[in-house]
């Protein structure tokens, strides 16, 4: 039997969406329920990017990582790995925490931090890091100054 060797594997799920389903984030508010939508009452942690257009348009969502009750593992490199692949000029990062709980822990700020400097250097602006919960409350680090 022949060895076979998959040298690069990226998968992309597209889901249509009907025109009048366009989002604009023009606030943490809009951020958050955009996010509160898709993650909002998960009983995990889960890691989300929105991909945003030079309009602040949505062009992209990517579940970056499904966590445990309390953590979830975040990587630079498959944070931006969406926004790279759909051609973003920014990002929003979002998260919630099955608790309901909005406060950010001092891994949350950490993350952030980490997260706007790789920005930086690949061109791509990190806007913000808002968690949420399923009610589409929000604690959005760039109002709070955490970022």
């Amino acid at each position: 039997m022949e060895t076979v060797y998959e040298v690069v594997r990226i998968k992309q799920v597209i889901k249509e969406v009907e025109a009048d389903e366009t989002y604009n984030v023009l606030s943490p508010e809009d951020g958050a329920k955009v996010a509160a939508r898709f993650i909002g009452d998960e009983d995990r942690e889960v890691f989300f990017v929105m991909c945003l257009n030079t309009k602040n348009q949505v062009v992209a969502v990517h579940r970056c990582h499904v966590g445990g009750l309390n953590s979830s593992l975040v990587v630079p490199r498959e944070v931006f790995k969406s926004a790279i692949m759909n051609n973003s000029a920014s990002i929003i990062v979002s998260h919630q925490h099955p608790s309901q709980n909005l406060k950010p822990s001092n891994e949350d700020i950490a993350v952030t931090q980490r997260l706007v400097e790789c920005g930086r250097i690949l061109g791509i602006e990190v806007l913000d890091h808002i968690i949420v919960n399923a009610k589409a409350e929000y604690y959005s680090m760039k109002e709070k100054g955490q970022m």
